[in-house]
């Protein structure tokens, strides 16, 4: 009788044991919605998504290993873009994602090009990485000096779904072109870029970081031009209350552009929803701006050259998550 129970509880032992270790090797998986393979959001989030992962049973950071979140597997996922994430988050078929600074703040209040739609209240902010550049591409012989000359071109504003074609109808509107002016399409950067190089369009907007993958190739293998944004639709566009900023596109950052192209800018933002862990995201925010992540964003992409830690705040009109918030506080960026 003694020896049976001894067997049982030993064998007890060995289970509660093993559901232990089971527990502690629980994986947490965290998705990152970016954009498309062509533009900057993916190649950010890889980035991101490789330095705040840290699953059980890998060599410790001090020892050369991981240096994110322990139990974390994060991934980067390709998506439309920024409507598409916010969407997503608040279908819970995403844990964070990436999105325009205004159209976050759009989806959040059910405001701008989210009226009438009901408002996404629990999305919340992670951080502010950096400006994104409104980018209009031509081709160098479709003779488009400037926004008045896309008419009667065929432009692609890119997909539903994603940040660029909100911002491709505002510059339109602001320069007072319609769709009836211009033979409209929607094709994503990857997709507009070979079009282009094939002549079967002549100008595309995309809205992200440079140099931006797609039209780094693409000025590789064509003449293209960059079409700026004078100073008459950008004042439609800046100003007090606004999310557009005055930026540039430098010269020699694509190939054929020689001198610096006025347009505008606008704050990439990574968001989540408020039903996320607070303890979790607190985390992720602390590893984000960790040594170890700014040195791989640093040597990663361009882009990350650009991500900063004291501009993290900058820019984001949702309200904080609160374990972002807790981070902030902590790091002295928060009253």
């Amino acid at each position: 009788m003694r020896r049976w129970l001894s067997s049982v509880i030993v064998t007890l032992s060995l289970l509660f044991s093993a559901t232990a270790t089971a527990a502690e090797d629980e994986l947490i998986f965290f998705r990152i919605g970016n954009g498309s393979t062509a533009g900057t959001y993916y190649p950010i989030g890889g980035i991101i998504a490789a330095s705040i992962s840290n699953p059980p049973g890998g060599v410790e950071c001090a020892d050369g290993g991981a240096c994110g979140v322990p139990g974390l597997l994060a991934s980067a996922v390709a998506t439309a873009g920024s409507v598409e994430n916010v969407e997503l988050i608040s279908r819970n078929m995403l844990e964070s994602g990436f999105a325009q600074a205004d159209v976050a703040h759009w989806a959040q209040t059910g405001t701008g090009n989210f009226a009438g739609l009901p408002p996404i209240e629990s999305l919340r902010g992670i951080a502010s990485l950096y400006p994104e550049t409104i980018h209009i591409v031509a081709r160098a012989d479709a003779n488009v000096a400037s926004l008045a000359d896309l008419r009667g071109k065929r432009v692609s504003l890119d997909e539903p779904g994603s940040g660029t074609l909100v911002d491709a109808r505002l510059v339109l509107d602001a320069a007072g072109i319609s769709d009836a002016d211009i033979t409209v399409m929607h094709l994503p950067a990857t997709r507009a870029a070979v079009a282009l190089r094939e002549g079967k369009l002549d100008a595309f907007f995309f809205v992200g970081g440079y140099p931006a993958p797609a039209i780094s190739q693409l000025a590789g293998q064509a003449d293209v031009t960059l079409v700026p944004i004078g100073e008459e639709v950008a004042k439609k566009l800046t100003g007090a209350g606004a999310f557009f900023l005055r930026g540039t596109v430098p010269q020699g950052v694509y190939r054929g552009v020689s001198a610096d192209v006025p347009t505008l800018s606008v704050g990439a933002l990574w968001v989540t929803s408020a039903q996320q862990p607070d303890d979790l995201i607190y985390a992720i925010t602390r590893v984000l701006w960790n040594d170890n992540t700014m040195r791989q964003l640093q040597v990663g992409h361009p882009v990350g050259r650009r991500i900063k830690r004291e501009n993290a705040l900058d820019g984001i009109a949702i309200p904080l998550h609160p374990g972002a918030e807790r981070y902030y506080r902590e790091a002295g960026l928060l009253d």
